[in-house]
């Protein structure tokens, strides 16, 4: 008897739980129907035994489940004031309620909400975008585990000093997580993590406060030098309901745009004094040229001093069409140098001196003694104690700690002032030997190219150039990094605007090309949709692989081309170095290092996302039908892949 009054007790409990919560299909008893007829005649029922035992026994209230206007909705207010037309993430359930804000509240659109499969293409991607786009795309992470996962390509972005704009979802207060998982996903300081390698990072504790704090890491991601923000948008400020009087008081700052910095006047007209007196004057562009016009008055500077200019790459920042880019002479240069200007150097100490990697490490200089040293740069303005991106110290003669593209255009109005007509004079001298002397490089590298033209497997010049004579009638961009490359672009393609070639990864983190590719061509896409192609190694495409599913998901059309030599080639020659060091043969090099045995198949992986998939092709008289394919295809408005097998690079 006990049981059974146990069971229909039960029964009682969960019946009067439906009604409460809306089951309105279910018929209440007769006892109840008889009340509620006595209600509407406006008479009182006695209390019953029965009748007050369910009294006894009633749920509590019912929890409100539904509001008009949430935390997170305000958030997106936010965020849609900040000039971000995408934002990227791997789903997570620490920001539900700002995904669900931005997709319906904010109608999906400024930011559009983009779908990756892991965090560090998230953040790739929006890394390779801003290289292209010149301003940040944002991107989410789950939690704890989503900011581990998204880490990689955070330091990369940070190391290339590009702006972004981070966030990620956590739940703050301990009495608020559910059991379970959400412990696991959340944790007492968000950027923890990564504050090494990011600009600035906040935890904002009020929706006042978020509002303040993105617009504030908008504008700090910004200024120079760029780089990654980081914020946390707790989960109980996303999901709370905003009543309108309390919404009534919270206000979004304007955004404005930050002035970068230029170069100190007096420091400036030193410098110019300085160029202008120098009989071999060198300049040295790294992480310098933001735009065309920052291209332009590189070449202005350049002509007016007859001076060469050693492009490193990290940046498309002098065109190699020009005589005076003379980036394959670096050595030579350096070394004859009286003068140097270093643009937004990554390295100074690089560029001036070699290490020799031998048992005993031991430096030397490149330059000559007495060579005058000077930098513009915002490269000391961004510096953390634990992670070394900062290289070693090097003391110029003239250190103007400024943006450079902001500064050279003062720069070359005080060269014209300097320069006196002899000067000019031996200006043009020394401008005839450097066009004689670039010729020169161009009919070696063309030299160079030819050597091993029908190997098997294809050579790099090989597969450049016959990829130049598919893309040279398109307008195209180059997303890969010049390093990977064998510098054949370079050497051989005409690189004449600034959206050409995207630059180096930053961080050299193995994974960011296909994913920063990502990106850059989105970015593309929206100015008007050129043909984009990223040539990868086939290391760093297994990586990410799946950034082709975004593409094909999200319409991003672009052609990536497999440098497939079936091993981390680098990592082979590091072995090698260290077997004979210790003189045992390079015989066991490839182990660790190879990726064979099976020989992967990129082209049914590329189909199995979305993407066209081509290879793997191994004869290089097999190449020009293949790109053709595939841009073709990218022109269509799919992603495409060709797989090529390739000697090492």
């Amino acid at each position: 008897m006990a049981k059974s009054e146990a069971t229909g007790l039960h029964r009682r409990r969960f019946l009067k739980g439906v009604v409460a919560a809306g089951g309105a299909t279910i018929a209440a008893p007769p006892t109840a129907r008889a009340q509620t007829s006595e209600q509407v005649k406006g008479t009182t029922p006695a209390p019953t035994a029965a009748t007050q035992s369910m009294e006894r026994e009633r749920p509590p209230e019912v929890e409100r489940l539904t509001t008009e206007k949430t935390g997170s909705d305000f958030m997106v207010d936010v965020c849609k004031t900040l000039n971000l037309d995408y934002i990227a993430s791997c789903p997570g359930s620490t920001f539900r309620g700002l995904q669900e804000s931005f997709i319906n509240y904010g109608a999906n659109k400024r930011p559009e909400w983009l779908t990756c499969l892991h965090e560090e293409v998230s953040v790739g991607m929006a890394h390779g975008y801003a290289k292209v786009a010149g301003r940040p795309m944002a991107a989410i992470m789950h939690g704890t585990v989503g900011t581990q996962h998204a880490a990689m390509a955070i330091y990369n972005a940070y190391c290339d000093r590009v702006p972004m704009m981070l966030f990620t979802g956590n739940a703050g207060a301990t009495n608020e997580r559910r059991p379970g998982v959400e412990w696991f996903h959340s944790v007492q300081d968000g950027a923890a993590t990564v504050r090494d390698f990011v600009k600035w990072d906040d935890y904002p504790m009020s929706l006042q406060h978020f509002a303040e704090s993105a617009v504030r890491g908008y504008v700090l991601s910004c200024a120079q030098p760029p780089g990654p923000v980081f914020i946390v948008a707790d989960a109980k400020l996303q999901e709370d309901p905003l009543e309108e009087r309390e919404a009534r008081k919270l206000r979004i700052p304007r955004l404005t745009t930050p002035s970068q910095a230029a170069g100190d006047a007096n420091a400036v007209r030193e410098a110019a004094r300085m160029l202008v007196a120098a009989e071999s004057p060198v300049i040295i562009a790294d992480r310098y040229a933001r735009s065309q016009a920052a291209m332009d008055d590189l070449v202005r500077l350049a002509e007016l001093l007859q001076a060469p200019v050693i492009d490193n790459r990290s940046r498309m920042n002098m065109p190699n069409t020009h005589y005076l880019c003379q980036s394959e002479r670096a050595g030579t240069l350096v070394a004859q140098a009286d003068c140097i200007l270093s643009l937004e150097p990554v390295d100074l100490f690089g560029q001036l001196n070699t290490l020799r990697d031998q048992l005993e490490r031991t430096d030397a200089p490149r330059v000559k003694a007495g060579v005058k040293i000077i930098s513009i740069s915002t490269h000391d303005l961004l510096v953390h104690s634990n992670y070394q991106d900062f290289q070693r110290y090097v003391g110029a003669d003239i250190n103007i700690a400024a943006d450079a593209q902001t500064t050279l255009p003062s720069l070359i109005e005080a060269v014209q002032r300097e320069t006196t007509s002899s000067g000019k004079s031996a200006n043009e001298m020394r401008g005839e030997k450097l066009r004689q002397a670039y010729h020169n490089a161009i009919e070696r590298a063309r030299s160079e190219a030819a050597f091993a033209w029908d190997a098997k497997p294809i050579s790099t010049a090989r597969l450049y150039m016959e990829l130049w004579g598919q893309l040279q009638k398109e307008d195209w961009a180059l997303v890969s990094d010049g390093d990977f490359s064998s510098r054949w672009p370079h050497r051989l393609w005409p690189l004449e605007k600034h959206y050409r070639f995207i630059g180096g990864s930053g961080g050299y983190g193995v994974g960011y090309q296909p994913v920063a590719a990502l990106g850059a061509a989105l970015a593309h896409r929206d100015a008007g949709g050129r043909v984009v192609v990223n040539v990868t190694g086939d290391g760093e495409f297994n990586m990410a692989p799946h950034t082709l599913w975004t593409a094909a998901h999200h319409g991003i059309p672009y052609l990536t081309i497999i440098h497939n030599n079936r091993a981390y080639h680098q990592e082979i020659m590091h072995v090698q170095r260290m077997a004979n060091r210790h003189n045992r043969g390079v015989r066991n090099a490839s182990v660790g290092t190879t990726i064979d045995n099976p020989n992967i198949d990129y082209a049914k992986i590329a189909m199995g996302y979305g993407a066209l998939g081509i290879g793997p092709i191994e004869d290089p008289n097999d190449l020009a039908e293949a790109f053709r394919k595939g841009i073709a295809a990218v022109k269509a408005g799919q992603p495409a892949l060709i797989d090529v097998i390739t000697q090492p690079r």
